[in-house]
């Protein structure tokens, strides 16, 4: 049986996380900032669709890509030299998120659901989401999102409406990550597609030993609104 959470409840040991589906670790809870920040450091992440309550995972094994292991392809060199996207941080971070969703608000299948991109602003507030995004002409065209903490950044989902567009965002924020000493990009499952930027696969043991030692328990996080924790 999966655990059901209410809001505050701890998370029940990883090691208690199902194989089948992989990972499916508890059922409900919150999505408050303190509730996905304790998540995220003990490597578990929310997803689920519309109409289903809220799904916690940690499966095993893992996809990290360390950021100096970053693979580029010739053709995309060929795109990064042509310098044809700009590219910029935390800029439209609600514009992103709602393009790594469907297309249709109203589709069934989307996991951005209203709930989780208020959750991801009130972190975005806190300064802990971050956004990259990549335009052509003035128009964005490309992106990702995710977490930063401690020294580890929980790639959430990327998206690209031109070729190599996601790709040309990653890279370049892959040199911002080296320069604040981030050791491990989280990419949570496996695909083909990261792993041909490099990324590897490692058990959930050794990717929970690697947030204790790049996430410090006493560092501490700043809210930008004072008020953020209250909600």
């Amino acid at each position: 049986m999966v655990p059901v959470l209410t809001p505050g409840d701890p998370f029940p040991p990883t090691n208690t996380a199902l194989q089948d589906p992989d990972g499916l670790l508890a059922i409900g809870g919150d999505l408050s900032p303190k509730t996905l920040i304790r998540a995220y450091r003990s490597g578990i992440f929310p997803w689920f669709t519309r109409n289903q309550p809220i799904l916690w995972w940690s499966p095993n094994p893992r996809l990290i890509l360390r950021p100096k292991n970053l693979k580029i392809s010739g053709s995309l060199q060929k795109t990064l030299q042509k310098r044809m996207f700009e590219v910029t941080i935390n800029q439209s971070f609600e514009e992103v998120i709602q393009n790594c969703g469907p297309k249709r608000r109203d589709d069934p299948n989307s996991w951005i659901t209203e709930e989780m991109l208020l959750a991801y602003t009130r972190l975005f507030d806190l300064g802990i989401a971050r956004s990259v995004e990549t335009w052509l002409n003035g128009k964005l065209v490309g992106g990702l999102y995710g977490l930063s903490i401690g020294r580890v950044f929980f790639g959430e989902s990327m998206f690209s409406f031109e070729s190599d567009a996601s790709k040309v965002a990653l890279t370049t924020f892959v040199d911002t990550l080296i320069a604040e000493n981030v050791e491990i990009i989280d990419c949570q499952v496996y695909s083909r597609h990261l792993e041909s930027l490099g990324a590897e696969t490692v058990s959930r043991d050794k990717f929970e030993a690697l947030l204790s030692k790049l996430i410090q328990p006493s560092e501490r996080i700043i809210a930008r609104s004072p008020h953020i924790w209250d909600n």
